[in-house]
């Protein structure tokens, strides 16, 4: 009967639509009974397990996206930036070129007036020569006098005029204004080249635009710079620093920097200030003070040659003599002035003394950021000192350590902080 029983099941299980099925069915209930539950446990945990999975995703998908979003946002950001510092580097190289061929214009503007105002004022003189040794008081005389004086005059007039502008210290100006430009241009490929610049990278670089162009004007009336100043001040080509907030102090020493690279900085500030600015800011005056005289004289010299010739052949031989005097002293004087190219010395030595300032300036407003991971980084920046004064960087400490020295003993250094210059 068991056996009986056990192949019913066994073909019930095989044969599910014969009526085997249903007796076969007798025994399912309990199992119903039991694994019911089972089933319905398991399946919520499923549905529990999927819904935070979901969430999951859901989270990580909203986290992604905003990444996304924010890196999305400062690629967009870098690349306004990249694109306005192209525009400025454009600029930047037009610049070059105007500055360029406008110091090549003025340098021939002084070559040309130099010749011509010396031709002039050589001809003049030869006529008052020829007039004073010319018998009588006719015609040719006459002639030679009113000719030599016209000369004199037009001399006068056109040694105003090249005294005031002083095309070769403009020359000079314009020299200075295309290096510094190239150097600017150098500095926005760096830039670019690194990546990531910023919107403070294109407003800095943007003042220092405008810095250059109110230190080196292109115009000559109303925006040229002063020719003779009452006093030497050196040239700034830099934005100002003023208005800028500094940070706490945060942290130990660190980025490059350390206590005894401060004290070497502070120490070749100290070094520049009490030799090598102070000495360019004495030759500077002599030189304004050399260029005020010779402009002052050459002018005067043409002036009262005009008025000797004039008196020449009434008897008197003094107005000859003073008219060739004074006539061949302007042509001397008018050499020495622009073909010695005074203006050029002047406008050369305020360049030096503004570099030494610049200097100063740079390592004054890095130290006084107190936040070191907004500085430069103290290795680079001495080493940057350094080559800029013409030095290794062993050298460099070496002339803060003579210069400390010195100073605790009150006594004047005497050696320049530039190899340079």
């Amino acid at each position: 009967m068991a056996s009986i029983l056990q192949s019913s099941v066994i073909t019930s299980c095989s044969l599910p639509s014969s009526r085997r099925v249903i007796k076969a069915a007798i025994h399912l209930p309990k199992l119903q009974n039991i694994s019911l539950p089972k089933i319905q446990t398991s399946r919520k945990q499923q549905l529990d397990h999927q819904l935070l999975i979901l969430e999951n995703d859901t989270n990580t998908s909203s986290t992604k996206i905003l990444h996304d979003q924010q890196q999305q946002q400062q690629c967009s950001t870098h690349s306004k930036a990249i694109v306005q510092l192209y525009a400025v580097l454009e600029a930047v190289s037009d610049r070059v070129e105007m500055h360029q061929n406008i110091g090549e214009q003025r340098n021939n503007w002084n070559n040309l007036l130099l010749n011509s105002i010396n031709m002039i004022t050589l001809t003049a003189t030869t006529m008052s020569g020829v007039a004073a040794v010319t018998s009588g008081e006719g015609a040719p005389l006459l002639a030679l006098k009113l000719s030599s004086a016209l000369l004199f005059s037009a001399a006068t007039g056109l040694l105003l005029i090249m005294n005031k502008i002083q095309p070769s210290q403009l020359t000079e100006e314009q020299r200075n204004a295309t290096r510094l430009f190239k150097q600017l241009r150098t500095q926005i490929q760096t830039t670019i080249a690194i990546g990531n610049p910023t919107e403070e990278d294109v407003k800095g670089t943007m003042d220092k635009v405008l810095a250059l162009d109110k230190a080196y004007p292109l115009p000559l009336l109303g925006a040229m710079l002063e020719k003779f100043p009452a006093k030497f001040e050196p040239a700034v080509w830099w934005p100002s620093n003023k208005g800028k907030t500094q940070s706490k102090k945060m942290g130990k020493m660190d980025n490059g920097w350390s206590e005894e690279l401060e004290m070497e900085m502070r120490e070749v500030v100290e070094a520049i200030k009490r030799k090598d600015a102070e000495d360019y800011n004495r030759l500077g005056n002599i030189a304004l003070k050399i260029n005020k005289s010779l402009a002052i004289a050459g002018p005067l010299l043409t002036g009262i040659a005009a008025i000797g010739s004039s008196f020449i052949g009434n008897g008197s031989s003094l107005a000859a003599f003073v008219s060739l005097l004074a006539g061949s002293l302007a042509a001397a004087v008018n050499t020495f002035e622009h073909g010695g190219q005074v203006g050029m010395v002047f406008e050369m030595y305020r360049t030096s003394g503004g570099f030494f300032k610049l200097l100063e300036t740079s390592i004054e407003s890095t130290l006084s950021e107190k936040d070191l991971e907004k500085r430069e980084n103290g290795e680079l920046f001495e080493m940057k000192m350094a080559l800029q004064l013409g030095r290794s960087v062993s050298e460099l400490r070496a002339l803060a350590s003579k210069s400390a020295s010195f100073r605790m003993e009150g006594v004047d250094i005497d050696e320049f902080a530039s190899k340079l210059f």
